[in-house]
């Protein structure tokens, strides 16, 4: 039998390393992580979802202090955003959180921690700093980067992706985005909040492809009314670097050439697996464009090598990371064979309001064939919303057979949090009629929850056939009173 260094390695220290590791740890598997960057927590601790979210707080804030007439206060003149006190909040909020994710932590757990670039010298070697570390079992999770688009100029062009934005040393006059899904719409709104002149340029006919049209476009008119400018339908024809400036050259629906210029270019143009330099080729491990390719176990051609979060190609996002490092731990350490399930994973864009989803939405119903229905409730009715000034938005519910809930999309203050209430429904199987007679706090947004399953149960209850059947048995009288155009009619 072979002898190796370690039960099990992995390589990338983000959601899903440290969700592996910390649970092979603890269970007694020796173990090592191997993260190439000089810390812990991966791209969502330093580069994406915690210095974003950071950021788009402070926007929230000074676009709030903006708009204080709204709230029946005093107008307020606000002076114009120092970029770096906002980024010093971020690099803040970033070293508490760093805590812990921290290899001190780790190592009380039980898990080796090593920083540098590791490449595997055969199926369960990998060259680290100089010397050779062996594992029965490895896990990549190196995550992804930004991908750069084969735009001509772009290579000579300067220009930032998320890894950059979140520490730049001032507040950019104005900016160019090229992408309109979540990193781009979130940032043109953070940024034209802060006060820079922000252009979207995107290919697709509406933002956040993924998303139902009416959601997005409800979504993208806040966005407009907020000054962001958007070019859809658009080609990006070139890039130019003109010294001061960026040029961007576009082709727009109807054939029209457009010159924009502006400070900085945002790329926002999709992901790309980080893969290059494992040296996967030589040991068999197959991969394509989107990541390395795994079954539903998660394990790679390698059938010891697994792959897990955005290298795979899978769900990009960091609870979907944590929950495939969970699949990983109890198919490598435990022996279960359990496979990932994403039929109801949540994901939420964190624009202002945001919109989340969970299971399916039209898009998805209709790809794949299934009938159903939709009831939706505004957050213009909710009291609680109205109170605070935010009655923008919708929530969408999809019936399927038997009048099963399928998919839930919400649009409005406060939606992630809200979708919580519809990850335990779906998940733990709920019924309508349970969730309708729930008593919910008042005034609270969660009610909008409440009142979109009693809207669906209630064109039963009050049916003409429960009436006529009440008014039989219990010689009911009928209306007191009906409106009319003369005024109200007593009965």
């Amino acid at each position: 039998m072979a002898v190796y260094d370690y039960d099990i390695g992995i390589i990338g220290g983000g959601a899903a390393g440290l969700t592996v590791a910390a649970g092979a740890s603890q269970l007694g598997a020796k173990t090592i992580l191997v993260e190439k960057e000089k810390e812990l927590g991966g791209d969502c601790l330093h580069f994406g979802c915690v210095p974003s979210k950071t950021l788009i707080a402070s926007a929230r804030v000074y676009h709030l202090l903006k708009h204080s007439e709204r709230y029946g206060l005093p107008r307020v003149e606000v002076p114009p955003v120092d970029f770096r006190q906002v980024s010093e909040r971020i690099r803040s909020v970033i070293a508490t959180i760093q805590k812990h994710d921290s290899q001190e932590r780790f190592c009380g757990l039980g898990a080796q921690v090593e920083f540098g670039r590791p490449e595997f010298a055969d199926e369960h070697c990998v060259r680290l700093n100089g010397r050779s570390v062996s594992a029965k079992t490895w896990v990549i999770a190196t995550g992804s980067s930004a991908a750069v688009p084969p735009v001509a100029g772009l290579d000579r062009t300067p220009f930032i992706t998320n890894r950059e934005i979140f520490y730049l040393d001032r507040l950019p006059g104005s900016m160019i985005v090229l992408g309109a899904g979540p990193i781009g719409v979130e940032m043109s709104q953070a940024f034209a909040r802060l006060g820079t002149r922000v252009t979207v340029v995107d290919m697709g006919h509406q933002i956040l492809a993924r998303e139902d049209r009416d959601m997005a476009d409800e979504l993208k008119a806040v966005l407009a009314a907020e000054g962001v400018v958007f070019h859809l339908n658009s080609t990006i024809e070139a890039v130019q670097d003109l010294g001061r400036a960026r040029e961007v050259r576009i082709r727009t629906a109807d054939r029209q050439t457009l010159t924009l210029e502006a400070e900085v270019i945002l790329v926002a143009l999709g992901r790309a697996a980080n893969v290059g330099g494992l040296g996967l080729e030589p040991i068999g491990v197959a991969h394509d464009l989107r990541g390395i390719q795994v079954d539903p176990r998660l394990r790679s051609t390698q059938a010891h090598i697994y792959a897990a979060g955005d290298v795979n190609g899978g769900p990009q996002f960091t609870h979907a990371a944590g929950y495939e490092g969970g699949i990983v731990v109890s198919n490598a350490v435990f022996r279960l064979p359990r496979r990932v399930n994403y039929t109801y994973l949540p994901w939420c864009t964190y624009t202002d309001p945001p919109l989340g989803s969970i299971g399916m939405n039209e898009k998805a119903a209709k790809a794949a064939g299934i009938d159903y229905t939709v009831w939706t409730e505004e957050f213009r009715d909710n009291d609680r919303s109205l109170a605070e000034g935010e009655g923008i938005g919708k929530i969408k519910l999809l019936l399927g057979a038997q009048e099963k809930p399928i998919g839930i999309q919400i649009l409005g203050h406060g939606a992630g949090d809200l979708l919580a209430e519809w990850v335990a429904v779906l998940n733990g199987k709920v019924k309508l009629t349970t969730l309708a007679t729930a008593v919910h706090p008042y005034p609270t947004r969660s009610e909008i929850n409440k009142r979109v399953a009693g809207k669906v149960l209630s064109g039963k209850i009050f049916s003409d056939r429960v009436r006529k059947g009440l008014k039989f048995f219990f010689h009911l009288k009928g209306r007191a009173c009906t409106p009319n155009e003369d005024g109200l009619v007593q009965h």
